[in-house]
């Protein structure tokens, strides 16, 4: 048995992380204006739920590919950042 197969993505330190940013992320939302729910909230969330998701469909996968499913999963976290600045720039936040 490989040690991969010994494993689980549930171990993976990335996984957590982007696993702990998804539920930070949810919990930001709740502060956004409502008329953003279907835009910017929208996309931050499935972004945000991209990360994770990626690096656990990723795991089961061949070295080579989950290698991809990783550089999907930081393009997202990429497209994060961006759209937390826009929000920023908006002034989504607690008040």
């Amino acid at each position: 048995m490989c040690a991969k197969q010994k494993h689980t993505y549930k171990n993976l330190k990335i996984w957590k992380l982007g696993l702990e940013i998804t539920n930070d992320i949810s919990d930001i939302l709740l502060e956004f204006p409502k008329y953003e729910r279907f835009d910017l909230s929208s996309q931050i969330s499935r972004c945000s739920v991209s990360m994770p998701s990626n690096i656990a469909e990723g795991f089961a996968r061949t070295d080579k590919s989950f290698r991809h499913f990783l550089d999907i999963s930081l393009g997202s976290s990429f497209e994060l950042g961006t759209q937390l600045l826009v929000a920023k720039h908006r002034n989504y936040k607690k008040r």
